[in-house]
């Protein structure tokens, strides 16, 4: 049942929906020839919020929502119940994000945050459906000072960001469906990450092993 409104909907509204649903397929396409990727950051960001380092995120627009959203996975929950994790949304604080961005401009804006709470060891994810926003070009460069491990997650590649990284998975799909292709790899990765956090709980556990 659809209701008396869509009765009326116009068939090019119809066929637009439709349109995009499907341009959403490339994207499912690309993040699955990827899941061994995706899967082995889950695992890696896992085995590194275990040892106290932390997760940095940040994007502008859209990519900063997903970039929070995956921060509050880790700090909340995913599915299950486990410890929170330190993982940091760079766009959240607005009183520091208008400070940076009115005195030092909008480039450099996550690059000073990244200087100001990276330390070795830790990860910075960018999400740029474009992957040419200045200022994550400009955090990556200052993470990678920083031996802060830098991922991109962004549209199609090869794109500036993807290459300033140290790795990227890339989604091959227009910006919108990219856009929500990124969440569905943050989720994915959190699912990774719960599998792993889980498995070394378990290690854990056994008599005589090792942490």
């Amino acid at each position: 049942m659809y209701g008396l409104a869509a009765q009326n909907t116009r068939p090019d509204s119809v066929y637009a929906v439709q349109e995009h649903l499907d341009n959403l397929v490339p994207a499912l396409v690309s993040l699955r020839s990827q899941a061994y990727h995706l899967a082995a950051w889950g695992e890696e960001l896992a085995r590194r919020l275990l040892r106290g380092q932390r997760l940095l995120a940040a994007g502008n627009g859209g990519s900063a929502a997903e970039a929070q959203h995956l921060t509050a996975e880790l700090v909340g929950r995913f599915d299950g119940e486990r410890v929170p994790f330190s993982a940091i949304s760079l766009h959240a604080e607005t009183s520091a994000v208008t400070a940076i961005a009115n005195d030092y401009g909008f480039e450099e804006l996550f690059a000073r945050q990244v200087r100001a709470h990276g330390r070795s060891g830790d990860v910075l994810i960018l999400l740029s459906t474009s992957g040419k926003s200045p200022n994550l070009l400009r955090a990556a460069e200052a993470a990678a000072r920083l031996n802060v491990t830098t991922w991109a997650l962004t549209g199609p590649g090869p794109n500036p960001l993807a290459s300033r990284c140290d790795e990227a998975v890339t989604i091959d799909a227009l910006s919108a469906n990219a856009q929500e292709g990124h969440l569905i790899a943050l989720h994915a990765v959190c699912r990774a990450f719960d599998a792993e956090v889980a498995a070394r709980a378990r290690i854990g556990s056994c008599p005589g092993s090792m942490p």
